[in-house]
């Protein structure tokens, strides 16, 4: 039985590779799948991911026994050496071969892909004084590299570490609703709570006759020319993902019930066309 604790260890080479690719320009069968992941969850895994690697698996050995007990239904857990290509994210440079433990999803015949040469990212975190070793974020932390996959993960890493990057929203602050002096015109303003403290704010117009129209702001200043979050960007993940499902009580003025239900409406129709999270 070959026994593997839980940060994964193995000997490793001790040269580093440097945030540029070093790979073998020839793709691998997983590399033609055209089926990305969603914005939603490849965003979480990039935010959650202090290394992004892309790697060559060089060898995988089945886990049994004690150490796989608490392998989820439908994978299998492998101990995975990769040869590193590329650095996409890192503060560090990595050793050029790096070991990790991966819980492996098994295809629709219940049997585990062929991993050795197949090419991969990954979306994972160092082992404490072990350099050689990785930590998978989650248990879909190796996805099989695609050229288009690559491009989508490169796009978003590249919102996140942006210096203008829209911070976590964490909350609601402030919601009033102002009306306007002609019957069913006004304006709603809704004030979020981030992680960093940076100001963010929604804008609600409504005119009569039109359907209202939203929009949202970073930083102190409430500019409406910025228009609404488009999906697929950081700013509508932000927003899709880190926004309360209502609108809290304790947010709006209830000295004006009336305006106050305005102002519920206006924040579940920001909801609405911003859509699910997935």
């Amino acid at each position: 039985m070959i026994r593997v604790p839980v940060i994964a260890f193995c000997c490793a080479a001790s040269l580093t590779v440097p945030s540029v690719s070093l790979g073998n320009p020839l793709q691998n069968a997983a590399s033609t799948i055209s089926v990305l992941p969603s914005y939603s969850t490849t965003a979480r895994q990039v935010l959650a991911a202090p290394l992004i690697i892309d790697a060559r698996i060089r060898s995988a050995v089945r886990i049994k026994g004690e150490e796989a007990v608490n392998v989820p239904p439908g994978r299998m857990r492998f101990y995975v050496e990769v040869d590193v290509l590329a650095l996409i994210r890192g503060a560090d440079s990595v050793p050029l071969r790096l070991g990790y433990v991966a819980d492996v999803a098994l295809d629709a015949r219940g049997k585990a892909p062929r991993l050795k040469k197949d090419r991969v990212l990954l979306f994972a975190r160092p082992v404490a004084s072990r350099r050689d070793q990785v930590q998978l974020v989650d248990p879909d932390g190796q996805r099989f590299w695609s050229a288009e996959l690559d491009a989508f993960v490169r796009g978003i890493t590249r919102e996140v570490l942006a210096a203008d990057a829209p911070p976590a929203v964490t909350g609601v602050g402030n919601a009033f609703h102002v009306p306007g002096s002609l019957p069913g015109e006004g304006e709603t303003q809704i004030f979020l709570q981030t992680a960093n403290n940076a100001p963010v704010s929604l804008q609600i117009l409504r005119r009569p006759g039109e359907q209202p129209r939203w929009s949202v702001s970073l930083g102190d200043i409430v500019d409406e020319s910025g228009g609404a979050a488009r999906p697929g960007t950081l700013l509508w993940y932000r927003l899709a993902c880190g926004l309360p499902r209502d609108l809290p009580a304790t947010s709006i003025d209830s000295g004006d019930a009336a305006s106050a239900v305005i102002a519920r409406e206006d924040y579940q129709f920001v909801l609405q066309s911003l859509g699910p999270c997935q």
